[in-house]
């Protein structure tokens, strides 16, 4: 199997990375992660609730939306006290050349959302213990 097939070596790392830096970066989407998209009535309060408790630990959260009016997102996001620090940008702290958003881990309903979402629950229990 291949190595970051295993969950348990993908929990391990984001646990590693917090502990040598005391924090991480996350990557959220926008569409469908927190936000309904297709207007379908769908909720996002769990994802919205771990995003809160990441940035208690001194997360960095970036929201990375293909929307092209990024006032609609960041007044979205604050009115839904969904918390962010930046929206497609990296973080200062990470010089970057390259059009990907730098994260240690990356919330996306196409993208495994079920393994992020709980690795990174898991996260924030070992590191409040």
């Amino acid at each position: 199997m291949d190595f970051y097939l295993n969950t348990d070596n993908s929990s391990t790392r984001l646990f590693e990375e917090y502990k040598t830096h005391q924090s991480i970066v996350v990557a959220f989407d926008f569409d469908d992660t927190v936000y309904d998209f297709h207007k379908k009535g769908r909720l996002y309060n769990d994802v919205i609730e771990l995003l809160k408790k990441l940035q208690s630990i001194n997360c960095y959260l970036i929201c990375w939306t293909g929307q092209d009016d990024i006032d609609f997102v960041s007044n979205y996001l604050k009115k839904n006290n969904i918390p962010f620090d930046s929206i497609n940008e990296n973080p200062t702290f990470h010089k970057s050349s390259s059009r990907k958003i730098y994260a240690n881990a990356y919330l996306d309903d196409r993208a495994g959302l079920k393994q992020v979402y709980d690795e990174l629950n898991q996260l924030v229990l070992d590191i409040k213990k």
